[in-house]
């Protein structure tokens, strides 16, 4: 696990809250030379902290408002062969290993209902796929955050230990 210390923390901070700044403005905010700051982020990149950074997009904005999470148990042994069935989907925007009740979760999005229908009726038909449950969003309560973990990891670590 890479470490993160305080002034990673504002690193990430500021990267989250002005993504589209440039390194050398970064480093003026923060009072530190460019190179530290190239060379902390080269390696917050490496150690797998930072693991991107593209634009977030909507897939309602896209035509494709309707979120569901799919829960799908596969046959044992069948694991990885479904994965990279999922992986052809357009509409899987993410899936995961699980435990619990399944073996994958799957983030799917649709244009509507019918089109949701579609594509669940396209994973049943997967080799290795035993069944779906699915659970439609009804409104998003929480957006994908990060900031409040980095601002928890920055005050952890400027803590004396």
């Amino acid at each position: 696990m890479a470490a993160v210390d305080a002034l990673d923390a504002r690193i990430l901070r500021l990267l989250l809250e002005q993504p589209r700044t440039s390194v050398r403005e970064y480093a003026r905010v923060l009072g530190i030379a460019r190179g530290t700051l190239q060379a902390r982020l080269d390696r917050l990149e490496r150690d797998g902290v930072i693991t991107g950074s593209g634009p977030r997009l909507s897939p309602a904005a896209l035509g494709h408002p309707v979120l569901a999470f799919v829960h799908i148990e596969v046959t044992q042994g069948h694991l990885d062969d479904v994965g990279d069935a999922l992986a052809e989907v357009p509409e899987i925007i993410e899936a995961y290993s699980i435990t619990g009740g399944g073996d994958l979760m799957t983030r799917v999005v649709a244009r509507d209902n019918a089109h949701l229908e579609d594509v669940i009726q396209r994973l049943i038909q997967m080799p290795g796929v035993v069944r779906t449950r699915t659970e439609v969003a009804l409104r998003e309560r929480v957006p994908h955050r990060m900031l409040p973990l980095v601002e928890a990891v920055g005050q952890a670590s400027a803590r004396p230990r």
